[in-house]
């Protein structure tokens, strides 16, 4: 009986933990996440969920978005390859008004402005972030805009 309410105990615990997830958490998540990519960490496939959906609206010249979609592989393997070129380059996101709107007790969508680095103009981002049971937090869908338009030939 005394392991059934330690096991009942420790469940609870466990569960009132996810439960207080907080927008300040899902955005100390996405400013670690920041620091990750703007570090060019190798821990950065970590902070996506391994089916996460992934989204680049691309802005053409007249102003059109068009969305493009790939896996989370596809996507990590290309990040892999962009960061040592990012890495060369000193390239760097910068993130101004950073919101954090509630989905649920566990999910957040954290939407942004995206600066890249030498550019003067700004595009929309978000990502939707989802605290997993462990309490370990994951990106589980992202969108940034961008004006590369090579993203219109990728399959």
């Amino acid at each position: 009986m005394k392991k059934i309410f330690t096991l009942l105990f420790v469940l609870i615990a466990l569960s009132l933990t996810t439960l207080a997830a907080t927008s300040d958490d899902a955005i100390k998540f996405f400013n670690s996440y920041v620091n990750a990519a703007n570090s060019y960490s190798t821990t950065l496939p970590e902070f996506y969920s391994p089916n996460a959906r992934i989204i680049r609206q691309v802005v053409k010249p007249d102003g059109e978005l068009v969305d493009r979609e790939t896996n989370t592989a596809r996507y990590i393997s290309e990040m892999k390859k962009g960061q040592a070129v990012a890495k060369v380059r000193h390239y760097k996101n910068y993130y101004s008004n950073i919101t954090a709107a509630k989905i649920n007790d566990t999910t957040y969508k954290i939407s942004a402005l995206r600066q890249p680095s030498g550019e003067s103009y700004k595009l929309k981002t978000y990502m939707i972030v989802q605290q997993q049971p462990s309490g370990k937090w994951l990106i589980i869908e992202e969108m940034m805009q961008t004006k590369v338009q090579l993203f219109l030939n990728a399959k």
